[in-house]
């Protein structure tokens, strides 16, 4: 399980830290859930961040992978909530789309441009890409709160400017 820490200061992010939680040492699936709530609120306790980006759960084929990703998810989103901090879902395509433009974008392409936009060298990127999707949902929260998503729909470029004559630069 992966997380980032994303610092925001004069409206720019940078990434503070970011890592796995290892929960290949535990057998039982019990043990893994109390050891990620120890982690992550160890994390809340070491940064104090004011809000939670977590991934919203996929649908996949496999309903046992699917039950332990919502428990793993659902002891994360505990342990926020047990420290007062607001926690904020993302689906993956959104996550991806934020960052790299594509929704089907690879876990390898989220990573490459998370390092490119945060500037990020390569000997502090982590091995694991659950820490990089962590640090992109980290981001996509730090995006969604700069640009709000507007309630306009448009059916395309001409009705956008027909809409928003004042916005339209004229030579």
């Amino acid at each position: 399980m992966g997380y980032g820490v994303l610092k925001v200061m004069d409206n720019k992010a940078q990434m503070v830290t970011m890592g796995v939680i290892d929960l290949r040492k535990f057998s039982d699936a019990y043990l893994k859930l109390g050891h990620i709530f120890e982690r992550v609120t160890g994390i809340i306790d070491s940064y104090h961040p004011d809000e939670l980006a977590i991934e919203a759960p996929f649908f996949g084929k496999n309903v046992q992978s699917m039950l332990k990703l919502g428990r793993a998810q659902g002891t994360a989103i505990a342990a926020a909530i047990h420290h007062g901090v607001p926690i904020h879902e993302y689906a993956p395509l959104k996550i991806k789309m934020a960052i790299t433009g594509q929704g089907q974008a690879s876990k390898e392409q989220v990573a490459g441009m998370l390092q490119r936009i945060l500037k990020i060298e390569q000997k502090d990127m982590c091995d694991f890409m659950d820490a990089t999707d962590a640090l992109g949902a980290a981001y996509c929260h730090f995006l969604q709160l700069n640009r709000p998503v507007s309630q306009a729909h448009y059916k395309g470029w001409k009705d956008f400017i027909n809409h928003n004559q004042n916005r339209i630069c004229r030579k």
